[in-house]
């Protein structure tokens, strides 16, 4: 009876334990850390989890970035906890503000989300508009007070207590606990686990995948102008060359990672991939079957540049002239580099060692001995018989020898006296012998 009831308590038991996931939003914010949490929230859905906890620990990063990542947070099924375990500042005030609870430990700090460009200059009110609007929004879907979430985009926003309107608002633990920014200030994470009843939850830690590491990559804007202008230099070494060879193999590969990891990271849609594959198809119906290079070859060029500028916009809440300056610099950068490149391959890899050791660099000349067929010079004014009719191309044997010739201007019947009159490389030409009657 007691083990009976030892095996249900421990069922029982067993049955209640709880599940915790842990995600790590630390550094500077970008795309690429848009399909980890999503992955993370996903997963935990899947395995009903009992709560998802961020440990948060950055000075912020993209906006458009941090916007995917507080939708997926809100739209999140699971409990989902903001541990902010030494800053959320900028980007990363607004993902902690789209968690169900924060949780921040004594000496640690959220706020300061003002938009700003990478040298650091604030944007336009375009900008911090948006930015006031994704904070209100997002801290009145949790409850928490929507004048201190816009201050920390807007210095001229007062609140009663806090620093006067020519700053803006960052707090300390103390002070988002005082304004109910944060639910409570903890010392470690088994406190935070026990604020929660997860006290015996079993933790699961999920780190960015590989997968997602090479996104992140292939995103960086230095790795993306490579793709670019590999791409560039595949294509233009393809038309300038007869058939389909390594060069466009390269750039389809640099050019299918640039737009793949785009459309992961939200960066280009499907309208940028079409305009890709059908300026693509444009560009290979020009060089396989159409002759020449004219308007399909023109037009599949400017899709292809098209895409790949939209895909360098990205889907940021405003397209400014500042990221079309960025966008244009990057696509010119990369062309300029392809071009250079060209210019290196064709002037100066013909006078390498290692190409003359592919190709014949060379003419060849028969006074040096130099021959693909061996001559049959020594046949002329030589006689035999055509062994075949010569119509005018046929087999006569000469010097007991069966030799292809051809006629010279005759029809000549098998059995016909001929006679060598010239070989013009591996040409005999014979004409036939009258004999003489007496």
């Amino acid at each position: 009876m007691k083990l009976l009831l030892a095996l249900l308590f421990t069922l029982t038991a067993f049955a209640q334990q709880k599940t915790v996931y842990v995600a790590y939003i630390d550094g500077e914010i970008d795309l690429g850390l848009a399909p980890y949490v999503t992955r993370v929230i996903n997963e935990a859905e899947e395995n009903n989890a009992d709560a998802i906890i961020f440990k948060i620990n950055t000075f912020g990063g993209r906006v458009d970035a941090a916007t995917q990542i507080k939708d997926a947070i809100l739209s999140s099924k699971v409990l989902t906890i903001a541990f902010v375990n030494n800053r959320a500042i900028s980007a990363g005030a607004l993902i902690a503000l789209s968690c169900n609870k924060i949780v921040m430990v004594p000496g640690s700090s959220i706020g300061a989300a003002t938009v700003v460009d990478e040298t650091g200059k604030k944007q336009s009110e375009k900008y911090q508009s948006y930015m006031r609007s994704e904070m209100r929004s997002t801290a009145e879907r949790n409850g928490r007070r929507t004048d201190i979430a816009e201050g920390m985009v807007d210095e001229r926003i007062i609140v009663a207590g806090l620093d006067d309107s020519t700053k803006l608002i960052t707090l300390t633990s103390e002070e988002a606990l005082k304004y109910k920014i944060a639910d409570t200030v903890i010392t470690d994470f088994k406190d935070l686990l026990a604020a929660y009843n997860l006290k015996n939850a079993e933790e699961v830690q999920l780190t960015s995948n590989w997968a997602e590491a090479v996104v992140r990559f292939l995103n960086n804007p230095i790795v993306s102008s490579i793709l670019i202008m590999i791409g560039f230099f595949g294509l233009m070494a393809e038309i300038k060359s007869p058939g389909w060879g390594v060069a466009g193999t390269a750039a389809l590969i640099s050019l299918s990672l640039f737009f793949g990891s785009s459309y992961i990271l939200q960066l280009a849609s499907i309208l940028e991939i079409l305009l890709f594959v059908f300026g693509l198809g444009l560009l290979l119906a020009e060089i396989f079957i159409i002759p020449g290079f004219g308007i399909a070859g023109i037009s599949g060029i400017i899709l292809i540049f098209a895409s790949i500028f939209l895909a360098l916009l990205g889907s940021k809440p405003f397209i400014d002239m500042e990221r079309v300056s960025i966008s244009i610099i990057q696509l010119s950068g990369a062309m300029l580099f392809a071009l250079v490149g060209m210019f290196f391959l064709v002037k100066y890899l013909p006078k390498s060692t290692a190409f003359n050791k592919l190709v014949l660099s060379e003419s060849e000349h028969a006074e040096k001995g130099f021959v693909s067929y061996p001559s049959d010079k020594d046949l002329v004014g030589k006689e035999g018989i055509a062994f075949t009719t010569l119509r005018p191309g046929g087999t006569a044997e000469i010097n007991g020898r069966r030799i292809d010739v051809v006629a010279e201007s005759e029809f000549i019947t098998q059995g016909t006296k001929i006679k060598v009159v010239r070989v013009e490389g591996i040409k005999v030409v014979v004409t036939g012998v009258k004999e003489n009657r007496y």
